[in-house]
């Protein structure tokens, strides 16, 4: 019993609309991955380090290094929610005025929250002009599932999360990024806040691997489901 080709156009037209969209998932995540390498070389790397008022547009993008000189405004935000260790806390953000550039907000870090929810923790900040050393970062995502509803009132000021559009009520034209302190030594500054969790571009070339193997698994079905077995008969008939 032979077999020959014979092709089904449904079996056809499905492998041809899914065969491009594993192939465009595949090349997406490898793009992904180039991203994320370049996102770990800037966080990891301390060589490429600017001063806040020399980058332009195209040179701000997460992880870089930058340098920044000025004084600490009054409008600070107690970001709520955010533990360590197990322990309920907030993450300071400050507006900073630098002696050039555009004000931003800088993450002066992690604080522990007092016992009583009606409270809020102390936040010393130097009046005096400081030089500080961080990295561009985003603006901090509210937790899941978390409560969006208005901050308190006065300064300090806890909210839920602190978007752009928040921060635009204080400062004209805020920066799309803020600058995060790398550690707990500099003036004004707490606990260190986490870097952000940067999935590794190993992950993506796994996750490319996959929509590939797809991809390739779907094209030998649908090959091997096109070659069917063939009777005496239809032998018969295609020849005569």
């Amino acid at each position: 019993m032979a077999r020959r080709w014979r092709a089904d156009w449904r079996l056809l037209m499905f492998a041809g609309l899914f065969l491009p969209l594993l192939v465009g998932l595949g090349v997406w995540q490898l793009d992904r991955a180039e991203q994320k390498k370049r996102m770990l070389a800037d966080w990891q790397g301390e060589d490429s380090r600017q001063t806040w008022s020399r980058l332009t547009g195209e040179q701000q993008r997460p992880g870089q290094p930058v340098t920044v000189t000025g004084r600490y405004g009054e409008p600070t935000w107690l970001l709520d929610n955010r533990t360590r260790n197990g322990q309920a806390g907030y993450e300071v953000l400050t507006v900073f005025l630098p002696t050039e550039g555009r004000p931003l907000v800088v993450n002066r870090g992690w604080l522990p929250a007092p016992a009583r929810r009606d409270r809020l923790p102390e936040v010393p900040t130097p009046a005096q002009q400081v030089t500080l050393n961080g990295r561009l970062a985003a603006y901090p995502q509210p937790p899941v599932l978390s409560d969006q509803a208005e901050g308190s009132a006065g300064w300090p000021r806890r909210v839920q999360a602190l978007p752009p559009e928040r921060v635009a009520e204080q400062i004209e034209r805020p920066p799309a990024l803020i600058v995060q302190l790398h550690n707990g030594q500099q003036p004004g500054s707490f606990e260190p806040a986490a870097a952000p969790d940067l999935m590794g571009p190993q992950t993506h070339y796994g996750y490319a691997a996959q929509w590939f193997a797809l991809a390739l698994a779907l094209v030998v079905l649908t090959a091997a489901a096109s070659y069917r077995k063939t009777t005496g008969a239809d032998n018969d008939n295609d020849n005569g």
